[in-house]
């Protein structure tokens, strides 16, 4: 922290961002902090000192905070950190739903059959462009072409 203020943070490391990142995600995904133990395995550490060295220093930098000293009670204090994507990595039991809400999608479109309308066309490529940003080119690819067909159709 800051001498002169000790409300102002000092920005973390890169290695200390992964940690907050780590830190929010398993926060968020667990609804508690992980332990050292995890946050090592998580993180590809080679010890549980080197947890609590980059631990203690984001303490230190006013980034991390421990409630009453106990175990798994981690806190972040930086916004900043708190619910950023930190990429676009899909786990597969995620693509797989993610997958069939896009399919849910253009069947209750397809099912309209004459009342298509631009905005449903338009929704259906804003899926599969999201498939697309999140790496998932195969899944976008193979939606292709049902919606060229639904545009088509449109278009006639």
């Amino acid at each position: 922290m800051d001498k002169q203020n000790p409300n102002v943070s000092i920005r973390p490391t890169k290695k200390q961002k992964e940690l907050l990142n780590y830190l929010d995600s398993f926060i968020n995904e667990h609804g508690y902090s992980p332990s050292y133990r995890e946050i090592m395995s998580g993180l590809n550490y080679n010890s549980v000192a080197t947890v609590a060295l980059h631990v203690n220093n984001l303490m230190q930098r006013g980034h991390l905070r421990k409630r009453d000293h106990s175990a798994r009670s981690l806190e972040l204090i930086n916004s900043d950190f708190k619910s950023k994507v930190s990429s676009n990595y899909v786990a597969p039991t995620e693509e797989k739903w993610l997958v069939e809400k896009v399919e849910h999608a253009f069947s209750e479109i397809e099912r309209l059959g004459d009342d298509l309308k631009n905005t449903s066309i338009d929704h259906l490529y804003v899926l599969v462009g999201a498939l697309k940003v999140l790496d998932l080119h195969g899944a976008a690819q193979s939606f292709m072409p049902r919606l060229t067909a639904l545009k088509q159709k449109q278009s006639s």
